[in-house]
């Protein structure tokens, strides 16, 4: 197989690119490689998670996305690279019974670019990679989702039998960046919603009890201290306890142990203290930093090998400061545009531009449910930032996954699936019970 440009990941910055490049150059130039059949907007999968959204509706096919933006898609994981000869291997898919479906593959292309994302970083605490779960993917967020499940059943059944045992669920969430904050919030109002779909013998804010651990003096810590402050009292409001300054130092089956001595009890552990590149990234040949992503210069090609280039999660892109480019969706949006120009450029036989990629950070916004989110906007004008919250940074935060759809849908279908998912809503349960 043979294309002129191959983008390996297909998350908010891979499937942009490919889109933005297929609907202009065609499917005999743009090629998309992923091991999934589906994409779905990473920063929802704590509503995945929570069962406020069903990825059955959510999930966008990877087939149809190139075919209505003109694109090729190749179903599998990378698995090899010849980064010389820009030659990548892609494995066999096979069914669960060891049937083999689509065989490997070899794939030659003049210009490559790999966003394959990021994974979890455990900083070797003990246990953690066998006892928590991390949203890094919607095959984490269901899994966690059919977990909590059998976990509110199993309480709920024992209320039953006998109203006053201590029974419930202890949840516990390792790190309080947005990823954690937002979780635990859609928890919280998630756990009403099912003590009202069947688990009624729960009392959501008594036997649902959530824990959010954090080793920065408070969560939140990269954004404005109004932000975390006003996160804090929102996760407050919710009864979710909040331990800052606190440091993992052990997972088991059924508690979680810090450093101070403290045990907390744990039916379920949420892993999201942090990031780091996949592994695979330092099998490919390519120069790595300590993290484990590649190192890219200002634009975005990777140092030493003409032809590849990185974006997003799984590259170390460094900013006018000289400080890494944050692992956030907008920089891998912003990422995704450059490149575009840049390819676009070349491909009309003009030059690529000679400024280097610049990150703007336009601010940052955290969910606090279906209702409410807070936020800093334009954090990077003049050094000015503006507080947000309330109803109107949710509808903000909201627009945010809109402009995702709109850049790999376009504005009239987006529009109709905005109208879509509102109706739906409206005839179905509130979380997915199944």
């Amino acid at each position: 197989m043979r294309s002129n440009i191959v983008i390996v990941g297909g998350g908010a910055g891979g499937l942009e690119l490919a889109c933005k490049l297929g609907r202009k150059l065609g499917p005999k130039q743009v090629m998309l490689v992923d091991s999934r059949l589906y994409h779905i907007w990473k920063p929802s999968l704590h509503e995945v998670a929570a069962g406020t959204l069903d990825i059955h509706q959510e999930g966008l096919s990877y087939q149809m996305l190139a075919h209505d933006n003109g694109f090729t898609y190749v179903y599998g994981a990378l698995t090899a690279l010849d980064a010389p000869a820009r030659r990548l291997t892609v494995a066999a898919i096979e069914t669960d019974g060891h049937e083999e479906v689509l065989p490997e593959r070899v794939i030659e292309c003049e210009s490559l670019v790999l966003a394959i994302g990021s994974t979890s970083n455990y900083f070797g605490v003990p246990g953690a990679k066998e006892h928590t779960i991390s949203l890094n993917a919607t095959e984490d967020a269901e899994r966690f989702r059919l977990t909590l499940l059998k976990l509110l059943t199993k309480a709920s059944l024992k209320k039953g039998r006998d109203a006053a045992a201590a029974e419930g669920v202890d949840i516990v969430i390792i790190g309080g960046g947005a990823t954690g904050v937002e979780l635990a919030a859609e928890l919280r109002e998630a756990s009403g919603v099912y003590a009202a779909y069947g688990f009624g013998h729960l009392e959501p804010m008594r036997d649902v009890r959530i824990t959010l651990l954090e080793g920065a003096p408070r969560i939140l810590a990269p954004l404005p201290e109004r932000v975390s402050a006003a996160a804090l009292k929102l996760l407050g409001e919710r009864a979710i306890e909040v331990a800052t300054s606190t440091r993992v130092t052990a997972i088991d089956a059924d508690h979680v142990g810090t450093e101070e001595g403290r045990r907390y009890p744990a039916d379920i552990v949420v892993w999201a203290a942090g990031i780091r590149a996949p592994e695979l990234l330092a099998t490919l040949g390519l120069p790595t930093a300590k993290g484990g992503q590649i190192e890219v210069d200002g634009q975005l090609a990777v140092k030493g090998h003409p032809g590849i280039y990185a974006l997003g999660d799984c590259a170390l892109c460094l900013g006018a400061d000289g400080k890494p480019v944050p692992p956030r969706a907008q920089a891998a949006h912003q990422q995704a545009d450059y490149l575009a120009r840049a390819f676009l450029l070349r491909a009309a036989g003009k030059p690529p531009p000679e400024q280097p990629y610049v990150y703007r950070d336009y601010g940052s916004l955290v969910s606090f449910g279906q209702t409410s989110s807070v936020g800093s906007l334009m954090g990077s004008l003049k050094g000015l930032n503006w507080f947000v919250d309330g109803f109107v940074a949710r509808l903000m935060y909201t627009s945010l996954h809109l402009m995702h759809h709109q850049a790999v849908m376009g504005t009239v279908r987006t529009a109709a699936l905005a109208l879509a998912r509102f109706l739906i809503k409206r005839t179905t349960p509130l979380v997915k019970l199944h």
